[in-house]
């Protein structure tokens, strides 16, 4: 099959969303699929660093580095490089940040070139006109409706999508996988690796990975970390990749007054920063910490990649309780949950798996269970079936 994936950003740029591009785009091609990515030109600011995750292939996609601008004339683009490389399938990795929040990529030609299918990383809507929210939330449905078939990531997208006025083709869920390989780089030490940020044996290391935002509970992080200080404990915490992305620049503001926060509470000898760095690093410094604390405000969620990657490194997670009832998740037995925005709940989790080894081992074996529902080979061949879903319907 010849597959398009439309992404607006893509490694080197720093985001999710490329490099969850990326990996099933590897994942494909590895099943014997011919993959084109279309995607921005470089920015200027994107560093030139490697891609994550990515290893030595006979095979690899080809990436188009074509679009400027993300805005209403895209498609006229879009349409000439499919028909040219004579694709199948268009597959749209939807993020309104990633397209800079604007609304071209929405609006898919009545008579695409190719069959089109959208995949919601989330349904956040773009910026079109200052009060214009309900027109925002009907391009994001108007992109679900003009499209051949619809991929959500998570229930709370699908459930969302299942509500929203007007018919969908066809709706599945495929989640995500982790974008970090499990791979510390060669003669990794923990201890060795610790001591790098001034963490010994005898001290408490919190681990946190991904880009700070609103969503992500950044400021009751830096609470609990306070809090276990005021506790008494040797607590630190490691602050994994980039500190905001190259889409969304509302993360910057957010990473600023979560700076402030720290500054006043006196935590800028406790908070330790990787930067953005290679996948193999972002696996030592997850195995180096004794607890992940991902305090997302919205509840934890499979649409999360930061998530996944804690899963994968069998990490002992502290998270929140889901916005809607996720089976998979099992409370003391794959991750401890807790109430969002709640700090002094989340610092007794923490001091509750570290004084418990055995249910710091529980957690971490169930971690790792769950991780291996979320392969990137199962993805990719779900994904094909969908798409051959998708073709069959429309021929």
């Amino acid at each position: 099959m010849r597959i398009g994936l439309i992404t607006g950003e893509y490694p080197p740029d720093q985001g999710g969303v490329g490099d969850f591009t990326d990996r099933l785009a590897q994942a494909l091609t590895d099943s014997g699929h011919r993959v084109h990515i279309i995607t921005s030109v470089p920015q200027s600011h994107a560093a030139p660093q490697g891609i994550p995750g990515r290893g030595t292939h006979v095979k690899v996609p080809t990436v188009h580095r074509v679009i400027a601008r993300w805005r209403l004339g895209c498609w006229r683009q879009l349409s000439r490089l499919s028909r040219e490389l004579d694709l199948d399938i268009l597959n749209i990795q939807y993020q309104a940040a990633a397209y800079d929040m604007r609304p071209g990529i929405n609006f898919v030609p009545r008579r695409p070139p190719a069959s089109t299918v959208v995949t919601f990383h989330d349904l956040k809507v773009p910026y079109l006109l200052p009060k214009a929210g309900p027109l925002r939330e009907w391009v994001v449905r108007a992109l679900a409706r003009r499209a051949d078939g619809v991929i959500v990531t998570n229930r709370e997208d699908e459930l969302t999508l299942q509500g929203a006025a007007g018919p969908v083709s066809a709706l599945t869920r495929i989640p995500i996988g982790s974008n970090i390989a499990t791979g510390p780089p060669h003669g990794y030490d923990r201890d060795t690796e610790r001591a790098r940020w001034g963490v010994y044996s005898n001290d408490l290391l919190l681990g946190y990975f991904g880009f700070l935002n609103e969503s992500k509970g950044g400021e009751a992080l830096i609470r609990t970390l306070h809090q276990l200080i005021d506790d008494g404990l040797p607590a630190h915490l490691l602050k994994i990749g980039g500190r905001a992305g190259s889409s969304d620049p509302t993360n910057r503001a957010y990473a600023d007054k979560v700076d402030a926060m720290m500054a006043e509470l006196g935590l800028a000898d406790r908070v330790h920063f990787t930067g953005y760095v290679p996948s193999e690093q972002v696996s030592a410094s997850l195995y180096a910490v004794d607890v992940c604390v991902l305090p997302y405000r919205d509840g934890v969620s499979f649409r999360r990649g930061s998530l996944m990657a804690c899963l994968a490194h069998g990490r002992p997670i502290v998270t929140t309780h889901p916005a809607v009832a996720l089976p998979e998740i099992e409370d003391g037995q794959n991750m401890y949950l807790v109430e969002p925005e709640n700090s002094m709940e989340t610092a007794r989790a923490v001091r509750e798996i570290v004084d418990n080894p055995s249910l710091q081992s529980r957690l971490a074996r169930g971690a790792q269970a769950l991780a291996t529902k979320f392969t990137w080979e199962h993805i990719a061949q779900r994904t094909v079936d969908f798409f051959i879903h998708t073709l069959g319907k429309d021929g």
